[in-house]
């Protein structure tokens, strides 16, 4: 279903303009529409953060972006509590603006890709607070498709490890 919705959101918003969409994750609201943070890079290789709107007339999709921001104005990303499971994020640009992702593992997708899309075109120093390195870092299996893959990968290897221990005998 995601990729279905990428393409038809590059489609419809993004390729008009010149864009490619690179990542997007779902974001919670308090109304009932649906909101995406999308990250895209026009031709000119400037890399864009978009919230992007998403809404159905009859059985058309439509998406309206809401809010822009250039990656080379992001100061810092700052992912709230990195011990605990939370969705919630903040970026500073000139104004800090609060994101709730759909999920803790999104969250962490988003900041990997901002990560990954500053080293290839911004080159920048981005601070990034609360987030547990080990899972936004780039690695040899990682990338921007199987990011939450590899989340999930490692929470199993070490519930997998705790269940050998639990069930060895003590001395």
């Amino acid at each position: 279903m995601s990729s279905l919705l990428k393409e038809d959101m590059e489609k419809k918003l993004f390729k008009p303009k010149g864009h490619a969409l690179y990542e997007f994750i779902e974001t919670k609201s308090k109304l009932k529409e649906r909101y995406y943070l999308c990250t895209s890079v026009s031709k000119e290789e400037e890399v864009h953060i978009s919230l992007i709107k998403h809404y159905r007339v009859c059985l058309e999709e439509k998406y309206e972006v809401t809010e822009t921001w250039l990656l080379k104005d992001l100061e810092f990303i700052d992912g709230k509590e990195a011990d605990t499971d939370n969705p919630y994020f903040d970026m500073m640009f000139e104004e800090l603006c609060s994101i709730e992702a759909y999920s803790c593992a999104s969250k962490y997708a988003f900041a990997r890709s901002l990560i990954k899309l500053n080293t290839l075109y911004t080159k920048r120093d981005i601070k990034v607070f609360n987030f547990d390195s080990s899972y936004i870092e780039d690695g040899v299996i990682w990338s921007s498709n199987n990011g939450d893959c590899l989340v999930l990968m490692r929470i199993c290897f070490y519930a997998s490890n705790l269940l050998c221990l639990s069930l060895c005998p003590m001395p």
